[in-house]
């Protein structure tokens, strides 16, 4: 499917995902029809690492992870790669009985056996399973081993004789009848479970699974059907149907699979990884059949052609990926003081990117791009991402190690575009190495990273060339904020400044909501927090907020009379435009509206530009950063209003917090 998807041009990929359609067009609606366009083919044209079966050793372990050891071997759901990265909650110790070619089919098992527990099969019950691929088949030996009688049914002539050989009795869907076959086999009770592990867009499966059941019987959807069902069959006989995620409870929740919150035993019993440790157990008790599953073998330096086996018309089943031996462990970087090299005036510094995710593909290197700036190292978290920036802007380097971006002499310039409560660290250490710094807001998510911060700035004042800091407060560049502040600069009284934020549900789970990542006004009201106090162009002497969560009203005071609100609101519309500044000032009101329009009340303040896109700021804040580089000239944002503005919004999340 996923293959398949990939191959798909961007109309194929709209018709694969109908249900984006409405999200496409609100957007379009609001930020504008190139806007959009612009984020979605940056959303589709990111790569996805496949495959999510796998046994290897273990080469290090993270903090917390007490119970791994070096050298152990371990099943996971890690992607397909030599080294990968994978959460302690997704991986399970290999029983010495188990081979390293059986222990690759845990994850795919575990699947299996997820849908199992919820159809709730007993002793000598009659189950149906539809589809007999790989988790078909390993469905078939699970039941069998669990003392049902199974009924196998697909197409394939040859997947339906390795089910016979499991122990099914089977029907060759195509060729034979499956009702009568079904009547039969359940001596005219009805089936009493179907698990459906069929790959089609067809509904056939479903309501073939409906009408081959007895009275309250169980239909689980383990793989990917079309769901249009017959009332009447669910009804008559009040069939219960539900789909199976996955390999089991923590799957797809960020607290068991990032944060490695394991839920208790005694009420969840089987979470994704004790599934895994199941099916192990079951491997080394000798009752799966997993050699007949390998249908072939590729070195992974061959996996395009296994992967275009698999998008063939050629039969194909279990495909395994083997890897060469590692000859020696990576050496960690010794630490070494950087020399600073302060690049000769007019020349471009040469850039190392910290951070390769949406926002940094979409957005902050197309800006760097388009401000000519010279690419030389990225690195991420996930090695294809880090591939992927390269192949796009043309990095020198691409790979997996801050350390060793740090410590590399060339790389004069940061760019910071990780997740929150890494921001502070990164930004002190790249300090402290002699580098200039271009950080994705906010600079920091506590008032301990906040302090270290200041205190790497402080020392690094002391080099003959100083490293700027910069902070992606990228509105203070747009356009329209440029007019504005332009008259606001003549104005003879103070100004009011409304700025409304429609800033759109987050759900409680996603990253930028949890406390270690600062929270949503930390992370994002920053914003606009900086925004008012570039156009009171004054400090701010007072701030309060009210509210709760990402729902709040932020009031601040400034020491020229100006007077600043900030409306955070994560409970509207989505149809509605995200961002609106209002400026009362001298007998005039200024709007900007979603950085796409600006209008004038009163008498003529400022021009009407009406843009095609939205335009942010994002291109002259990139340019504004190389360009003060370029010539030794001060920072773009005073490093004294960024820690202002940093310390204030700190201030107002804590009081809503409070």
């Amino acid at each position: 499917m996923l293959v398949s998807f990939g191959k798909a041009g961007l109309i194929g990929k709209a018709r694969a995902q109908p249900e984006r359609l409405r999200d496409v067009i609100a957007k379009a609606r609001t930020d504008g029809v190139l806007s959009t366009l612009d984020a979605v083919r940056a959303k589709l044209d990111r790569p996805l690492a496949l495959g999510y079966c796998n046994v290897g050793t273990v080469v290090d372990a993270g903090p917390g992870t007490s119970e791994w050891r070096v050298g152990d071997r371990i099943a996971s759901n890690g992607s397909h790669a030599e080294i990968i990265s994978v959460p302690a909650t997704l991986c399970a110790r290999v029983p010495d009985a188990v081979s390293d070619d059986q222990a690759a089919f845990t994850v795919i098992t575990a699947i299996a056996l997820q849908g199992l527990r919820l159809a709730q099969p007993t002793f000598g019950e009659c189950v149906a399973v539809i589809g007999l691929g790989l988790v078909g088949l390993l469905t078939v030996q699970l039941l069998h081993a669990q003392g049902c009688r199974v009924l196998g049914l697909d197409f394939d002539p040859a997947r339906v004789a390795l089910a016979a050989q499991f122990g099914a009795e089977t029907v060759t869907l195509g060729s034979q009848a499956p009702l009568p076959v079904a009547q039969a086999f359940s001596r005219a009770r009805g089936i009493d479970a179907v698990v459906i592990a069929a790959a089609t867009r067809s509904s056939d499966p479903v309501r073939l699974a409906a009408t081959m059941s007895r009275k309250r019987g169980r239909i689980v959807l383990v793989g990917v059907s079309g769901l249009q069902l017959d009332r009447a069959d669910f009804y008559e006989k009040e069939l219960s149907f539900q789909v199976s995620c996955s390999y089991g409870p923590g799957r797809h929740d960020p607290a068991y699979e990032e944060a490695g919150q394991d839920y208790p035993a005694p009420f969840v019993r089987w979470t994704a990884q004790r599934n895994f440790e199941a099916a192990l157990d079951t491997m080394a008790a000798g009752q799966l059949q997993l050699e007949p599953l390998i249908s072939h073998r590729f070195a992974i330096d061959q996996a395009e052609a296994a992967y275009e086996l698999v998008d063939s018309a050629a039969p194909s089943l279990g495909i395994l990926l083997s890897y060469p031996e590692r000859q020696q462990e990576p050496k960690p970087l010794a630490p070494q003081v950087v020399p600073f090299r302060p690049p000769s005036p007019g020349r471009n510094p040469a850039v190392g990117v910290i951070g390769a995710g949406d926002y940094a593909m979409r957005t902050l290197l197309p800006a760097f791009k388009r401000a000519d700036a010279s690419f030389h190292e990225v690195v991420a978290r996930n090695g294809l991402a880090a591939l992927h920036a390269q192949r796009r802007f043309g990095f020198h380097h691409a790979g997996t190690s801050v350390e060793a971006l740090l410590h590399n002499a060339a790389v004069e310039a940061v760019v910071i575009a990780t997740r929150h409560s890494s921001h502070a660290a990164l930004v002190a250490a790249a300090l402290n190495a002699g580098k200039h710094v271009f950080v994705e807001k906010p600079l920091a998510v506590d008032r301990e990273g906040l302090a270290s911060v200041q205190e790497a700035w402080t020392a690094s004042r002391g080099l003959s060339q100083p490293p700027l800091l910069t902070v992606g407060f990228n509105r203070r560049f747009a356009p329209h904020v440029a007019a504005v502040k332009q008259t606001l600069v003549r104005r003879s009284g103070p100004a009011t400044l409304i700025m409304t934020v429609n800033a759109g549900i987050v759900p409680a789970s996603h990253w930028t909501q949890q406390d270690e990542e600062g929270g949503r006004i930390t992370g994002e009201a920053c914003h606009f927090v900086d925004l008012l106090r570039h156009l009171a162009g004054a400090p701010i002497t007072q701030a309060s907020a009210c509210g709760r969560g990402d729902v709040a009203t932020l009031q601040l005071a400034f020491t020229n009379g100006c007077t600043g609100t900030v409306h955070y609101l994560a409970n509207g519309a989505s149809t509605f435009p995200k961002e609106r500044l209002e400026v009362f000032c001298d007998g005039t009101i200024t709007v900007i509206d979603n950085f796409r329009r600006i209008r004038s009340f009163g008498r003529p303040a400022v021009r009407p530009m009406p843009l095609w896109r939205q335009n942010k700021g994002q291109d002259g804040c990139a340019a504004a950063f190389l360009q003060a580089i370029r010539n030794n000239g001060p920072e773009p944002i005073p490093a004294e209003e960024l820690f202002e503005v940093a310390r204030v919004t700190l201030d107002l999340a804590e009081t809503l917090r409070r």
